[in-house]
């Protein structure tokens, strides 16, 4: 995991425009009823990836960031939310408009990754009619 976490956290720097870290968060692989119970409050949800400040990222254990391009996406995605944190030195999560900015900014450098491998996956289409 450590050698995919450190590529992830290459591309995350490259895609977005935040420096690199100066220290590397630790990167959870948890069962999916966890993601469901913390990061969507108890209901049912399709996370696959959570950070919630601090120096964990959570990741649903059927992903394999290894072998899978959209699995190492969702890794990249966290990361951006790392790097937002980093260099923000606070907590990511100030505000509504933060939070879909901060979303969207992820979003924006997870679909470029999966571009250029010559994927196009619409992901995170849902933020377009987000607001506060």
């Amino acid at each position: 995991m450590e050698e995919i976490a450190a590529i992830m956290m290459s591309w995350a720097v490259t895609l977005s425009v935040y420096p690199a870290p100066a220290k590397m968060p630790v990167v959870a692989m948890v069962p999916h009823s966890y993601l469901v119970e913390h990061a969507c409050r108890g209901k049912e949800c399709h996370v696959q990836g959570w950070f919630a400040g601090g120096q964990t990222i959570y990741l649903d254990q059927s992903l394999d960031p290894v072998q899978g391009l959209y699995d190492s996406s969702v890794l990249l995605h966290e990361f951006v939310h790392y790097l937002q944190q980093e260099s923000r030195s606070s907590d990511i999560h100030m505000s509504c408009v933060a939070n879909v900015a901060a979303e969207r900014e992820a979003y924006g450098a997870q679909r470029e990754y999966l571009l250029r491998y010559g994927v196009y996956r619409p992901v995170g289409s849902s933020m377009h009619n987000v607001s506060c």
